[in-house]
């Protein structure tokens, strides 16, 4: 069964930042997310690119972790996770739903 952008995104949206009580989806700290065609005999490959709102973001580990722990529960999927600060995230990136969620809106 082939894995889509869309389910692994889904399956992001799990992830709550525990201190804002929203989805890094929306939270606008998945930059991109790349799923490429199975090879005959191999698990699909995807890559994600994730960020934090800073550098020194105290929930990095626990969010990174829970990222991969997620990830690693869709079957055939070898997925391959980094962390990028450029551009650096700023609040724009957010939803609609997650500004109104924290009063910016």
């Amino acid at each position: 069964m082939t894995v889509t952008k869309k389910q692994i995104i889904e399956k992001l949206k799990e992830i709550i930042d525990p201190e804002l009580g929203i989805n890094i989806v929306d939270l606008g700290l998945i930059y991109e997310v790349n799923v490429h065609k199975a090879k005959k005999g191999e698990n699909q490959k995807a890559e994600v690119k994730v960020t934090f709102t800073t550098p020194a973001c105290p929930l990095a580990t626990f969010l990174f972790g829970s990222i991969e722990s997620k990830l690693n529960e869709l079957q055939n999927l070898d997925v391959e996770v980094s962390v990028v600060f450029d551009p650096p995230w700023t609040p724009e990136k957010m939803s609609e739903r997650a500004k109104v969620k924290l009063g910016m809106k």
